[in-house]
């Protein structure tokens, strides 16, 4: 099962949530495997059926005025239900004092025990968005990714074919470079992302030329972090034997992650200005999107006129 130790999750995290160690160690037998954190204010009331012990438990002002209304012997009981679960680790919100008992438990438990000074939820908000991003499915991709008049299209092709030549252009015409060569593809909900390794950010290969910085060279407009991917955008090599879609009624689509998104092939011959014909796709996916299918208008149009009675005048 993939996971993250909550030493990585301190280490990353730690200045954006402000967070404090209160155990010396941040070992934890059980990583963070899921996105969900839990509230365990019923297993603190002694109802531990269901517990969810897989998930970061956070302890906000509600769990803590609880034990604070509890006798000394009842509040380590209350505190010993938590600590009998396999816990990845416990975060005290809203910079709350604590029952000592809960670092002395926690520390022989093995279960570390973080503090911030961010409210309850607010704090499981964000902490819910950043476990979300580590545990987003992803892929790699061969390929460009460009934004263009706001929609993220995903260049692809085989190499030499001149996905980077044609993304180039489309920076040069005012479009914005998210990724070249090696998209990274994130899967959150219902939405594909792409963007660039760190490494990689912000350059492309161009062949004769070599690596060039597209954000220092056309400027920070030209280069984005991240974008929604929309449609992919393949390009292929004419083939005279090949019966291209030239009416454009069906939307074709492929499958990342698990999700369909609208494909298109262009085939590229000597001439034929593949940036022009990128931006139409950018252009007609916009009106797609808008409830607008200018093919299929067309078509009905022409049906229409060809079931009216000859002489109607019409």
């Amino acid at each position: 099962m993939r996971g993250i130790s909550v030493q990585r999750f301190f280490d990353e995290k730690k200045d954006e949530f402000q967070l404090e160690a209160l155990t010396e160690s941040l070992a934890s037998a059980r990583p963070i495997t899921v996105s969900d954190v839990n509230r365990p204010g019923l297993a603190l009331a002694g109802f531990t059926g269901n517990f969810l012990a897989d998930r970061i438990q956070i302890l906000g002002e509600t769990e803590m005025l609880f034990l604070e209304t509890l006798e000394e012997r009842e509040r380590i009981r209350a505190i010993d239900r938590l600590f009998d679960h396999d816990l990845p680790c416990v975060i005290v919100a809203k910079g709350l004092e604590f029952p000592s008992y809960l670092v002395e438990r926690g520390t022989r438990a093995g279960v570390p025990i973080l503090r911030t000074p961010f409210s309850t939820t607010p704090f499981i908000h964000q902490l819910t968005e950043y476990l979300e991003r580590v545990f987003a499915p992803r892929t790699h991709i061969h390929g460009s990714l460009v934004d263009v008049y706001g929609v993220g299209l995903l260049l692809t092709g085989e190499s030499g074919i001149g996905k980077s030549e044609c993304a180039l252009d489309l920076v040069e015409r005012g479009h914005r470079l998210v990724a070249d060569d090696l998209v990274i593809v994130t899967r959150r909900r219902s939405e594909l992302t792409g963007e660039a390794s760190e490494r990689l950010r912000d350059h492309m290969e161009i062949r004769g030329i070599g690596i060039i910085d597209v954000g220092r060279m056309f400027g920070i407009r030209a280069v984005a972090r991240r974008k929604e991917i929309s449609v992919e955008v393949r390009l292929k090599e004419w083939a005279g034997d090949v019966d291209y879609d030239r009416l454009g009624l069906e939307e074709k689509m492929t499958t990342v992650l698990g999700m369909k998104i609208p494909v298109v092939t262009i085939p590229i011959i000597p001439g034929k200005n593949i940036t022009v014909l990128v931006e139409v796709v950018a252009m007609n996916h916009l009106l797609r999107v808008h409830g607008i299918r200018p093919a299929a208008l067309l078509n009905d149009s022409l049906i229409h006129a060809m079931k009216r009675p000859e002489g109607s005048g019409e």
